[in-house]
């Protein structure tokens, strides 16, 4: 970790110890919305998420002075919900009895060639200004969709990286993933996006909603 990055981590998490109201918010307003969207991916109830997201809150209150600093903050907090989450979906699932997660399209698989990628190579967007896709609504309503429809596991590992920036190795850790699968699944994950988003610039084409998901659970 840079040194500044430190300073600032360890100047962050001595105000959380004393109980610093400053610092606790400054917390809540950089990590909650992100908190929010990884726990929808455990869960299609939107109150169900809220749930996991306040037990997430009061486990960090509670756990502050045994944190042992071996990761930095934001990864020890999602690593927290992670296990309230799959603690509490299970419970859920057991009182709501089966459900279906995840998307029954064909993955890429290693050593299979081409099966689950493109047909044929993407090609390029005529775009005269290839700026003005990040400033495109429906382009963001593409992406959206596709993180949401995407199978669980695929789904956390994009979110932590590409939308938290959370390190690989951390990703593995809050996963409990080998560097190797997290590495596969995020390769499947930014290929579904890329694909989707290529169809939707090459003939408007927009994958639908996924049902079941709540919205808005990831790109911000």
């Amino acid at each position: 970790m840079p040194e500044r990055r430190a300073n600032a981590e360890g100047t962050l998490l001595a105000g959380l110890r004393s109980g610093d109201e400053t610092a606790f918010a400054a917390l809540v307003d950089d990590l909650h919305g992100g908190l929010l969207a990884f726990a929808r991916t455990f869960t299609s109830s939107p109150a169900l998420a809220e749930d996991i997201v306040q037990e997430t809150w009061l486990a960090v209150i509670r756990g502050l002075h045994a944190f042992e600093e071996r990761s930095s903050i934001k990864t020890w907090v999602f690593s927290i919900l992670v296990r309230r989450a799959r603690t509490m979906a299970a419970r859920d699932a057991r009182q709501s009895g089966p459900h279906t997660n995840g998307s029954t399209e064909v993955e890429w698989e290693p050593g299979q060639g081409r099966r689950g990628l493109w047909e044929q190579s993407p090609v390029p967007w005529a775009l005269e200004d290839p700026a003005m896709i990040h400033q495109s609504q429906e382009a963001f309503e593409v992406l959206q969709s596709t993180l949401d429809a995407m199978p669980e596991t695929q789904r956390q590992v994009v979110l932590l990286r590409d939308v938290e920036g959370l390190p690989a190795i951390d990703v593995c850790n809050v996963l409990d993933l080998s560097e190797t699968n997290q590495r596969v699944v995020l390769h499947r994950g930014r290929a579904r996006l890329r694909k989707a988003l290529d169809r939707y610039m090459q003939d408007g084409s927009r994958p639908p909603s996924p049902a079941g998901r709540g919205a808005g659970g990831g790109i911000r």
